[in-house]
């Protein structure tokens, strides 16, 4: 791996071809598989721009969904390797892609020292030599894929179930599956058997005559046990996990799971301790699945360990890879303040470069009713406002891929629809609840926003192809640590910063990575504590207390940590001591039952 960080799925569309235009200069990044109808457009668009013949397939054509994301992974494999082959042909200029990849590399290369030295070569044979040597050496980023496992939506046509085979999740694996790609899929948002079981079918996950898979698993995973538990499942069909994924639960961009008070630091350092023991358990249970299946191999496979969310130095990017002895870190939300990289519009990246740490928040604003990561002064958020002031609650409900609620209808419909909030407030209205309960209630049915037009529509914008009449209304959903990202910034520039060759934040106070992790999870669990106040139960009160102890072990591993790696009498170490105990301060008044 010539990189030490990867480029993470950012929503549905910012970074749907992102690996267009990464993958030449050897930085993998992810893809969302999610909306077949985004994925078909895109591929309409690039392959227009590129001048490839583009024979679209119709959303009502048999196995649609599959077929989309199979020929829009096709493309992306044949575009990118055009041009890697392009720039292996350039020869060594100034301001050359061939250049670019070199330079982009971190200082502590192997590689770009041997750049820098070719480059120093006089004309001549030698240099010649050198220069094949290093061409044959460099390597395409991944074009990796995300699969939400629990979004996977039953399918109908005529009212008659189109089978497990057709469900949205199952859909989209195979769309991956059967695409030419040489790239992992990364499953998120817990574990699906029927999905995982689906894995089965697919050669392409199977180890082939040299021992190498074409298709690998990544897990994005929040804490060990879960890890192994997944990875269990699969070890045991033969299925292996390439790589855990290992993300914060609430420092991150998107969907936030927050873990029980399990820290980000304390999580690392439990995947150190025992990911040689988890490797070995799951190999034999993978050995005896695949020798079931009469494949037969001997040598361990490699199993990566990464990690994500609320990176923002290089200091903290090489420590966590350090310390942790990690094999890379995710860099997702400060890439969508990168317009070559990400595709945020024109009027929603003027606001992030302006915003403040007040304006990114956990809301409660997806439909799958897990907490999300939103950002205030989106243009989704004003259309929901002025929506209920018209008395229309609620979204024309289009693409239904986040419909999961029955409580009105026998065919599951989204929670953000204008047919689900119609139904819910009229039954509140019923409901005889006090003025206080009723807005209470009413506030938290018209929260939901429609993230299945909003994650597209800036991808459209910023391509200038939104259809006519086609929600303009742009959802973005980054992680926290976008607050202290204040600016445009160009692929070099960025990559220069997570390498410690620039710094972005040099004049910025921004808190440690492992700091702002534990307030967050402190203003987690005050916001929880505020929501039972009048209804504690012995159960809500344990599972409480579990969730405070928790934060302070991770306290004390803190201190621990802090007084092992910097110098106690550094300023460095006396600002990270203050912050834990200003932290620990707030968590001592927060008082459960």
């Amino acid at each position: 791996m010539l990189h030490s960080f990867h480029i993470p799925v950012l929503g549905l569309g910012y970074s749907i071809d992102t690996p267009l235009k990464v993958a030449k200069y050897g930085i993998s990044s992810v893809l969302s598989i999610v909306d077949d109808e985004l994925v078909e457009r895109m591929r309409a668009y690039h392959a227009q721009n590129r001048s490839i013949y583009y024979e679209p397939i119709g959303k009502n054509e048999t196995d649609s969904r599959s077929r989309r994301i199979t020929a829009y992974l096709n493309f992306l494999s044949d575009s990118i390797c055009q041009d890697f082959s392009a720039l292996k042909k350039q020869d060594f200029m100034e301001g050359s892609d061939i250049c670019r990849y070199f330079e982009l590399l971190p200082d502590t290369s192997k590689l770009k020292h041997g750049y820098e030295l070719m480059m120093e070569y006089p004309e001549g044979e030698a240099k010649q030599i050198f220069k094949s040597v290093l061409k044959n050496a460099i390597r395409m980023g991944s074009i990796d894929v995300n699969i939400m496992a629990k979004v996977d939506k039953m399918n109908y046509v005529d009212g008659e179930y189109t089978g497990d085979g057709n469900t949205d999740a199952l859909a989209a694996l195979r769309g991956f599956a059967e695409s030419k790609l040489n790239a992992a899929v990364v499953l998120s948002a817990g574990m699906n058997p029927k999905l995982y079981s689906y894995m089965e079918h697919f050669a392409d996950f199977f180890p082939d005559e040299k021992a190498s898979l074409k298709k690998r698993i990544i897990l994005k995973v929040s804490d060990f046990r879960s890890a192994l538990i997944q990875a269990k499942f699969l070890a045991k069909k033969g299925l292996w996990v390439s790589e855990f994924r290992i993300e914060s639960g609430l420092n991150c961009g998107g969907h936030a799971f927050a873990t029980e008070g399990y820290l980000l630091g304390p999580i690392l350092e439990e995947f150190k301790t025992k990911k040689s023991n988890m490797c070995r358990e799951l190999f034999n249970m993978y050995q005896l699945a695949l020798a079931q299946k009469g494949i037969l191999i001997d040598q361990e496979p490699r199993q990566k360990i990464t990690v994500q969310g609320g990176i923002g130095t290089a200091a903290e990017h090489n420590f966590l890879l350090q310390h942790y002895q990690l094999d890379g870190t995710g860099w997702g939300s400060p890439f969508l303040l990168v317009p070559e990289v990400t595709n945020v519009d024109a009027n929603t990246l003027t606001q992030l470069t302006g915003a403040t740490e007040q304006d990114f928040y956990l809301s409660n604003a997806s439909p799958l009713g897990i907490r999300f990561n939103n950002f205030r002064n989106s243009t989704i958020e004003q259309q929901r406002t002025e929506r209920i002031k018209k008395g229309r609650p609620g979204s024309p409900c289009t693409k239904k891929y986040l419909c999961n609620n029955t409580e009105f209808s026998e065919q599951a419909i989204c929670t953000a629809s204008r047919e689900y909030q119609h139904f819910k407030i009229k039954s509140l209205q019923m409901a005889g609840l006090t003025a206080e309960e009723y807005e209470k209630q009413f506030k938290e049915v018209t929260g939901k926003i429609c993230l299945c037009e909003g994650l597209c529509s800036s991808n459209y914008l910023k391509y200038n192809i939104l259809k006519p009449k086609e929600n303009d209304a742009v959802a973005i959903c980054p992680g926290p640590n976008l607050a202290y990202f204040s600016d445009v910034y160009s692929f070099d520039e960025m990559v220069g910063h997570i390498y410690g060759k620039v710094n972005l934040l040099e004049q910025v106070e921004r808190p440690h990575v492992f700091i702002k992790e534990l307030n967050l999870y402190i203003d987690y669990l005050q916001e929880d504590i505020k929501q039972q106040l009048q209804q504690f139960s012995d159960k809500k009160i344990k599972q409480l207390n579990g969730f405070k102890l928790q934060l302070l072990d991770g306290i004390n591993y803190y201190k621990k940590l802090f007084s092992e790696i910097t110098d106690q009498a550094s300023d460095e170490f006396r600002q990270l001591y203050e912050q834990l105990a200003s932290s620990k301060t707030i968590l001592d008044t927060l008082i459960v039952g």
